[in-house]
């Protein structure tokens, strides 16, 4: 069965910033775990906090999610796509990113 949200790997998304690319990064790990070290330009959203925060997201944009290792991007991938949003999952998480980190 497909994911009814596309996938793309942390090396794609580094290649995107690095072209200067406008990115909606959201991350939806705790904010202990964002602050220390995030891509740069993310949000911090935690994953619970997700459904209270749908106005810190824009629908229509694009909106790459992050987390550790992607379960929790997976989930929150899972929710905003049954709301319409249009999401993208980096797959692996901040465990497989190996581009700048803020």
């Amino acid at each position: 069965m497909s994911s009814p949200y596309p996938e793309m790997y942390p090396f794609e998304v580094n290649e995107r910033l690095q072209r200067k690319d406008q990115l909606a990064i959201v991350d939806v790990r705790e904010p202990d775990e964002f602050a220390a070290g995030h891509i740069p330009g993310a949000k911090n959203i935690p994953l619970g906090s997700i459904p209270g925060a749908l106005n810190l997201i824009d629908p229509q944009q694009e909106t790459i999610v992050v987390c550790q290792a992607g379960g929790r991007s997976t989930r929150a991938c899972e929710y905003l796509s049954s709301l319409g949003y249009h999401v993208l999952n980096m797959v692996g998480g901040m465990s497989s990113w190996s581009g700048e980190i803020d």
